[in-house]
């Protein structure tokens, strides 16, 4: 039997306490679109991936336990965060701790070998963002040729 390979993530889930809270907390850093919400649920878009904020948090905070977040650009995030007072748990990496205990890696996606799609780009109006040459290097040690114009 052929085993299934991982091929990507389609979403990530935080267990936040309030989702008004929540969005009020990540809106005061982060410029996102929100797709939808209910009481309990918010999905905020990353193009052709999103974020569901999911209330109440029911497990302790987590130490080690964390996702990258990949952004256009965060420059100018670490002081943001500092000045709110939220916690930030490495010293050359920016991780930090929201107020429910979930552990977020800021990744910028100039940095890293992920490609998104020129669409998905174009819809979180990113369409100018490109890679280092490192990065592209990453990319063609795997095989994997950039996208013109990254």
């Amino acid at each position: 039997m052929v085993k299934p390979k991982f091929i990507g993530i389609n979403h990530v889930a935080l267990e936040v306490g309030n989702i008004d809270e929540a969005l009020e907390f990540y809106g005061r850093f982060f410029d996102f679109t929100l797709q939808s919400r209910s009481k309990d649920m918010a999905f905020i878009e990353m193009g052709d991936q999103f974020i569901a904020l999911s209330a109440p948090r029911e497990q302790p905070r987590d130490i080690d336990r964390h996702f990258g977040l990949v952004v256009d650009q965060r420059a100018g995030l670490r002081e943001k965060l500092e000045k709110a007072g939220v916690e930030i748990v490495t010293p050359k990496r920016l991780d930090f701790i929201d107020p429910w205990g979930n552990r977020i890696e800021i990744v910028p996606y100039e940095d890293i070998q992920f490609v998104k799609q020129p669409g998905a780009l174009e819809l979180l109006d990113a369409g100018r963002l490109r890679k280092t040459d490192a990065a592209k290097q990453e990319l063609l040690d795997k095989g994997i040729e950039p996208p013109a114009g990254v």
